[in-house]
């Protein structure tokens, strides 16, 4: 990560992006002068209080919100021109809410595959694949329950497992698992580092939380208070693969703070 990084090497490219809601005495700032690269792979936290602009910023790279300056390319793809999105561009992108957001009347096979009934692959093949992804997300058994049925955590692995199905190139999470039990948070993030480890696919995660950044993370960025504004961007020195075991090492705990302390910074 970085911004002398050859173009060539960045999936996600972000310039001088910012974002103003409203207009004249009632405008408010929302992200101001955002610059960062983001290399292929890359699993990366945009860290910060809540409210200061964290998932405006993910909306605007997913296309989903217009920015009032900068710039957005996706794998060298214009996201932005002017107000209109390219859809060329969030093609690869898939994005994961911290709610479910499932349709109660499709099975869990039916949801995750919905992007793919979306796009027109054939019943056999997304059903195929529905069935596949929810094994790797430890689904398996449950494709033909009702979401009802399910738990919170089992919920939102079938909200990964839809987001996943269609292989993307870039993954958006915007605190997935941040509504959940901190046992259950912890399973789901081990699974999901590995996941996206094996699928080789960029992440960009949205959090609060500092222990999980730390531990999700080959990079932290810090963003101040709103407006969101990049402070610093920290890089992750511990080995992959991780365990939870991680968290207790007095290296963890010595990056914990040092993300505290910079996030207290960044408040001032």
């Amino acid at each position: 990560m970085g911004l002398d990084m050859p173009p060539s090497r960045s999936d996600i490219r972000i310039s001088g992006l910012s974002k103003i809601f409203g207009s004249g005495g009632a405008a408010v700032a929302a992200v101001t002068d955002a610059n960062l690269e983001i290399s292929h792979g890359e699993f990366i936290s945009l860290l910060g209080p809540s409210g200061c602009g964290k998932t405006t910023l993910l909306r605007i790279i997913a296309g989903l919100e217009i920015p009032s300056a900068g710039s957005v390319e996706v794998r060298g793809k214009s996201v932005w021109s002017g107000a209109v999105r390219s859809t060329t561009a969030t093609r690869p992108i898939s994005m994961m809410f911290q709610e479910a957001r499932l349709f109660p009347w499709f099975t869990v096979a039916e949801n995750v595959a919905l992007p793919l009934r979306i796009a027109g692959v054939e019943r056999a093949k997304r059903q195929a694949r529905a069935h596949e992804i929810c094994a790797t997300v430890g689904l398996k058994g449950f494709e033909n329950h009702r979401p009802t049925a399910l738990s919170g955590g089992m919920r939102q692995r079938a909200s990964l497992a839809r987001a996943l199905v269609t292989d993307p190139e870039v993954l958006l999470l915007d605190e997935p698992f941040g509504a959940l039990d901190a046992m259950t948070r912890d399973a789901l993030n081990v699974e999901l580092m590995d996941v996206c480890a094996r699928a080789k696919v960029t992440t960009i995660l949205v959090t609060h939380s500092i222990n999980e950044a730390a531990f999700l993370s080959d990079s932290v960025v810090v963003l101040a208070p709103r407006p969101a504004r990049i402070t610093n961007i920290v890089e992750m020195p511990f080995e992959r693969p991780r365990d939870l075991d991680l968290q207790r090492r007095l290296e963890f705990q010595d990056m914990v703070g040092h993300l505290r302390h910079l996030l207290t910074g960044a408040a001032a």
